[in-house]
């Protein structure tokens, strides 16, 4: 047995044995107002409302990371007040560029000027509350494919105030929403309702598995920072995902909260083109393998057909 593997099982053998007590977890939703491909405000309005009182009646508090071209358009004022929901729900909102750039492929001048033009609105509505903006998540989470590129844009952050934030949990849930956004848009509603189970099911064995990876990692069981997308499927399964919370013994916490655990401080100075997760950049600083090989896989007709639909000349956002 390979020592991640082996370190994997005894993590899964001290979660299973473990009190009931278990880590906190902070949920984060990307690409608001709304994920997915373009939609009449009045229908971005009715997914915004079904997310936010999931939210709040689930006790979840939640932070979104706002692309602030979403917002474009003659009806720019009802798009703005998408955001205002979120605040008013108790919620906060972070940037994540304007217009969800990557990295990897954008000039590092360019990708700055992309994040300040992308505070603009999100910014001021803080303000208007006596709150700051304090949070940045990266697109695809790409930090920077040279060193240069990194060290230039992280000291802009540090500029402009900003701490990123990071992702140890994840659900493929993009994966699960453009077929099932598709399956609603054809009326296929038998279609649509057994994606929606394939992404329940997935995620209730996904997130075990994060959860043994971060007890394998640091010998403990760290706060963990779930990336989430503001789509129709989450904001028809947020009573599902906070089962698994609930199922999990999870402690539902804001980001600042989550954030303070040590292992936030862990260095990670991964280089390179990829977008990939904290777990996975610790295990790079810390020279400990994970077992990628026992991660749980979103099934396949699913990760097809999110294919397939990339492939297509479909609208996402908003121009």
């Amino acid at each position: 047995m390979a020592a991640g593997v082996r370190a994997f099982a005894v993590a899964c053998a001290l979660l299973a044995a473990a009190p009931a007590a278990a880590e906190p977890v902070a949920l984060t939703f990307d690409d608001l107002p709304v994920f997915g491909p373009v939609r009449p405000v009045a229908e971005q309005a009715a997914i915004t409302r079904k997310l936010l009182r999931g939210l709040v009646r689930h006790h979840l508090p939640a932070i979104g990371f706002v692309n602030e071209i979403n917002l474009e358009g003659a009806d720019r004022a009802a798009r703005v007040a998408l955001l205002t929901a979120w605040l008013d729900a108790g919620m906060d909102l972070g940037n994540h560029t304007y217009s969800h750039l990557s990295l990897t492929r954008t000039p590092v001048a360019d990708y700055i000027g992309d994040t300040a033009n992308g505070e603009v609105v999100t910014k001021s509505l803080l303000v208007e509350r006596g709150r700051t903006m304090r949070w940045f998540r990266y697109p695809y989470l790409e930090t920077g494919p040279t060193a240069e590129t990194r060290r230039t844009f992280d000291d802009w952050l540090t500029t402009a105030n900003y701490r990123v934030a990071p992702v140890t949990l994840e659900n493929s849930d993009y994966l699960f929403a453009d077929p099932y956004d598709a399956a609603l848009k054809a009326g296929q509603r038998r279609r649509a309702k057994a994606i929606r189970l394939e992404y329940i099911r997935f995620s209730a064995a996904i997130v075990p598995w994060y959860r043994s990876a971060g007890l394998a990692l640091f010998g403990r069981r760290p706060a963990l920072v779930w990336l989430l997308h503001a789509s129709k499927l989450n904001a028809d399964s947020i009573g599902a995902l906070a089962k698994i919370v609930h199922n999990q013994k999870l402690t539902p916490v804001n980001l600042d909260t989550a954030m303070a655990d040590p292992a936030y401080r862990t260095p990670e100075n991964y280089i390179g083109p990829n977008g990939i997760e904290w777990l996975e950049r610790w295990s790079l600083t810390l020279h400990r393998d994970l077992p990628w090989e026992t991660m749980p896989k979103p099934p396949k007709d699913i990760a097809d057909e999110s294919a397939a639909l990339d492939d297509e000349p479909v609208a996402h956002g908003t121009p």
